[in-house]
């Protein structure tokens, strides 16, 4: 639950984020006129997410058991692939995004002929990519706990995004957004590690990857996954109790590289950091 949560919070507050700096910039610029462009992109994106979001867990549900477990292990896959570009995303722009978004703006209204359709669709296209990162994570969450625990989490988490994106626009909350996106982008690698590991186990169970199968270690004596803490470390890392020797190996070759890069000191760009 708590997982979601963190995914859908982070996520959706991107897109706020996004949403708030271009309606604080139109207007502070007095072309609060463009306003209705800008809401079109951001409903336009949010339906056509929950579309696809809705199309997929519904036509899936109807495959075999096996072709059910290798649907898992590709979402997975999908979704780590989007987790991982999510968080060195944010980490390379978010000392101006500001400045580019601004930029943006500006080159969208200036375009002849089409200055609504170009902030449409820079808009579009920005909450757009949040969202399907959304979906993605949410479909692998779904797959591996069909309960209401990932729902119960992931709407909370949309819900207090839009309040915290109300807020920036509206008062001028300053939010120490830098420490809030570097920490939970450490926590998401984890999460992302759990998720390829399960991928692994995944694809095993369907057939296709039936190497390194041998057990790696077994807590089940010290940490069962049936244990309170066992539970919540299953659902948030994907920690299992006797994981076989490949997904520990999958495992620690996601994590250890990408934590490393991920701290690894980014080289300073002359552009101006958000203020």
């Amino acid at each position: 639950m708590f997982v979601p949560f963190l995914i859908m919070l982070r996520e959706c507050l991107e897109a706020a984020l996004i949403v708030s700096l271009i309606a604080s910039y139109l207007k502070r610029t007095q072309r609060t006129q463009w306003f209705p462009a800008m809401w079109a992109g951001v409903v336009i994106a949010g339906a056509l997410c929950l579309a696809l979001g809705i199309f997929i867990n519904e036509t899936t549900g109807e495959f075999p058991q096996k072709q059910q477990e290798l649907f898992e292990g590709i979402v997975a896959l999908v979704a780590v692939v989007i987790l991982t570009t999510m968080v060195f995303w944010m980490r390379k722009v978010a000392r101006n995004i500001k400045g580019e978004l601004e930029q943006a703006v500006d080159q969208a209204l200036t375009k002849s002929g089409g200055g609504g359709f170009a902030l449409v669709m820079m808009v579009f296209l920005a909450v757009a990519r949040e969202g399907l990162e959304s979906v993605f994570f949410l479909l692998a969450a779904f797959t591996q706990d069909v309960g209401y625990a990932p729902p119960a989490g992931a709407v909370p988490g949309l819900v207090t995004a839009v309040v915290s994106g109300m807020l920036l626009y509206w008062s001028g909350i300053r939010l120490n957004l830098a420490y809030f996106f570097r920490w939970t982008s450490v926590f998401i690698l984890f999460v992302a590690a759990g998720l390829a590991a399960g991928a692994i186990r995944a694809f095993h169970e369907a057939g296709i990857w039936n190497y390194f199968q041998n057990v790696a270690f077994d807590l089940s004596n010290v940490l069962s996954t049936h244990s309170l803490f066992g539970t919540l470390l299953e659902g948030m890392l994907g920690y299992q109790e006797a994981p076989g020797v490949s997904e520990v190996a999958v495992y620690f070759l996601y994590l250890i590289p990408f934590l490393l890069l991920f701290f690894t000191p980014t080289r300073p760009t002359s552009s101006a950091a958000v203020r």
